[in-house]
């Protein structure tokens, strides 16, 4: 099939969107299918690879998103002759791919992997409410009346997607990641390298360090513990806007010497880092499908977070991890919980990893390919 993805951030950033579309590209190529995609042109230094095609852009402040202001009449020549477009982002990189389906009768398919409704409330709270639901609706019902199929990564992000008006054929696909990378790591990283002792019991958060992902309230939920759990440990795996604020917070809570902030690392690295941990955590209800929860599940750490749509989709409760009220009285028993029992670690841990089985990169790419063939 000729494929063309078109995606609003792409590499040399790292996300989960980036490393979905990327290892969308690697298995179609694998295939034999002849995939582009047509992504951001950026500042940072980029590697050529084949059928990548930058686009010319502006960042959108520290987002890592760009907004694509043009596509020349090369792409347009490729994309005419194209089975299907994917786009991964409905108001950036999405219109550019409506524009060509339309264009040249083309089917469109969309995957969501973000919780928009909770962004616009974050990020425009002046916004009301009432305002903000019913532009939020009336776009994605004409966006996905467009579409000739919607991805919804799962049965939560499904229902989520309903709320917002979209309507026609919306088929759950889970995310997938390459498991082996996380069942063994090639390299290993060193609790000294990160400054945290061989006695330590240690929480880890892999993701973007950001409003949305609450990252200060697991500084504060661990700093609340650290009487009761004197060797608890947070390891916070990444970078964005909220590092610095993190950090101050982090000294301010007296907690300095008992969280390691890695910043930005390359993905080829993070299997290695989650193996410092016992125990994966996140805060943040802001999630779709997260693939952190899988990478860790895959590396054998339990989970625990907050009962919310997509999260709950990544934690059997009790089995895998736990799910949470969304209360930091809950939350923070449940860390407490976690973090003084070894036997249990271990039971969920080697649980989680039974359970990641189910969401491979391989599976995952499989399942769109049959998808943008059910469309000719």
């Amino acid at each position: 099939m000729r494929i063309a993805i078109f995606s609003a951030i792409y590499k040399p950033h790292i996300n989960g969107v980036v490393h979905h579309v990327g290892l969308l590209k690697e298995h179609f190529d694998r295939w034999g299918e002849q995939v582009y995609l047509f992504v951001p042109e950026q500042d940072k230094k980029t590697v050529d690879e084949s059928n990548v095609i930058r686009l010319p852009s502006i960042p959108i402040a520290d987002t890592g998103y760009h907004l694509t202001v043009r596509v020349d009449s090369r792409c347009r020549d490729i994309l005419k002759l194209m089975d299907v477009i994917h786009v991964h982002h409905p108001f950036i990189s999405g219109s550019f791919g409506l524009t060509f389906s339309r264009r040249y009768d083309i089917p469109l398919v969309f995957t969501s992997h973000t919780r928009y409704d909770l962004y616009v409330q974050q990020y425009l709270p002046l916004v009301p409410d009432t305002l903000s639901d019913t532009a939020l609706h009336a776009f994605f019902q004409r966006f996905s009346q467009r579409c000739s199929a919607v991805i919804a990564p799962s049965q939560s992000a499904a229902a989520v997607m309903q709320s917002w008006g979209i309507q026609g054929r919306v088929a759950v696909i889970p995310n997938g990641i390459e498991l082996g990378q996380f069942q063994s790591p090639k390299q290993e990283a060193k609790r000294s390298e990160l400054r945290i002792p061989d006695s330590a019991v240690v929480g880890v958060y892999v993701g973007r360090i950001s409003q949305e992902k609450a990252v200060d309230r697991l500084l504060r939920v661990f700093a609340a513990l650290r009487d009761e759990v004197p060797n608890l440990y947070l390891l916070l795996v990444g970078g964005g806007p909220s590092l610095d604020e993190c950090r101050q917070l982090a000294r301010s809570l007296g907690m300095a010497g008992r969280v390691t902030f890695t910043g930005p690392i390359s993905y080829e690295r993070i299997a290695g880092v989650l193996g410092v941990a016992d125990f994966f955590v996140s805060a943040s209800v802001s999630e779709v499908h997260p693939l952190t929860f899988i990478e860790a599940a895959a590396a054998g750490l339990p989970a625990i977070g907050i009962d919310s749509p997509g999260v709950a989709d990544m934690i059997v409760d009790e089995e895998t991890g736990f799910l949470t009220d969304n209360n930091d009285l809950s939350f923070g028993l449940r860390i407490m919980k976690i973090a003084q029992d070894a036997p249990l670690r271990m039971e969920m841990g080697c649980a989680a990893r039974s359970y990641s089985q189910r969401f491979s990169a391989h599976h995952n790419a499989r399942e769109v390919l049959a998808l943008y063939q059910s469309l000719q």
